[in-house]
């Protein structure tokens, strides 16, 4: 499919939905502390999307085995759980590391974002695996303006990754979003000879969502039987940031900042 290209309306569009969800993550976020369950906040999330009439893009989700659709309106991710965990009876605990993950639409337009946050004390190598998750998207926004090769930062991505003695997991990457939550291009956070033949240019009015998925062992991942959550192979921690962005003239428009009217303006890289 063609990349989509949006028009200033459509950008303020999706900064509304931004905007509301991440008043909603903020939300989750508060709630986020030992001895919540991860069902608590999904319900929660659901109940503040409710209450302005937006639709949760998780909810129902096709699965890619026959089947039911993703059962919860968010994906709550725990420890070794790397996307698509599964809300439900899990009682969260001091040291968890918790990766909570919102997308949803309102009057048409869609806002995909994500955190993960530690619980209390976590352990050094966590601590550390959310520092450069999070490190690793602002670099990459940082980066972005038009007429750069998505591939020139993806590769700046992953090199800051593993300079850290961490891995990007390479099942997953961002996309471009709008309309609907999955638009083209594939926005990856790593370079293979696969990825560099779908490779594109930014250009203005592209909106993206940039999502690096890190974790702190080897990159293999697996399914579990629930057809759903993804976990590390190894059993070690993994972290996940994510924004959706609008590409301007002078750099990127972070469009899940919070902020009405203008957004946060972040110049493009050199």
């Amino acid at each position: 499919m063609p990349i989509v290209l949006k028009t200033s309306r459509e950008i303020e569009m999706m900064r509304r939905a931004g905007q509301v969800a991440h008043d909603i993550l903020g939300k989750m976020r508060q709630a986020c502390v030992p001895g919540a369950t991860t069902l608590a906040l999904d319900l929660l999330a659901a109940a503040e999307m409710n209450k302005v009439g937006a639709k949760a893009l998780s909810k129902n989700y096709p699965t890619y085995k026959d089947g039911e659709g993703f059962p919860g309106h968010t994906c709550i991710s725990v420890n070794d759980e790397v996307v698509h965990g599964i809300p439900g009876s899990r009682v969260l605990r001091e040291g968890d590391v918790v990766t909570l993950d919102l997308a949803m639409s309102l009057n048409g337009y869609c806002a995909d974002t994500a955190i993960t946050v530690g619980l209390g004390k976590v352990s050094p190598v966590a601590k550390k695996l959310l520092e450069v998750t999070r490190n690793t998207l602002d670099l990459a926004l940082k980066q972005m303006k038009p007429g750069k090769r998505w591939s020139d930062i993806a590769r700046m991505m992953q090199h800051h990754v593993e300079s850290h003695r961490f891995s990007v997991v390479r099942e997953f990457v961002g996309h471009g979003i709008g309309r609907l939550m999955h638009e083209d291009p594939k926005v990856p956070n790593f370079v293979t000879f696969e990825q560099l033949r779908s490779d594109f240019v930014l250009r203005e009015g592209m909106t993206l969502a940039v999502e690096p998925m890190v974790v702190a062992g080897r990159r293999d991942v697996d399914l579990l039987p629930d057809q759903w959550t993804v976990v590390t192979s190894d059993g070690m921690p993994a972290a996940h940031f994510e924004h959706t962005v609008a590409v301007t003239a002078g750099g990127v428009d972070i469009l899940t900042d919070g902020r009405l009217g203008k957004g946060q303006m972040v110049p493009g890289g050199l």
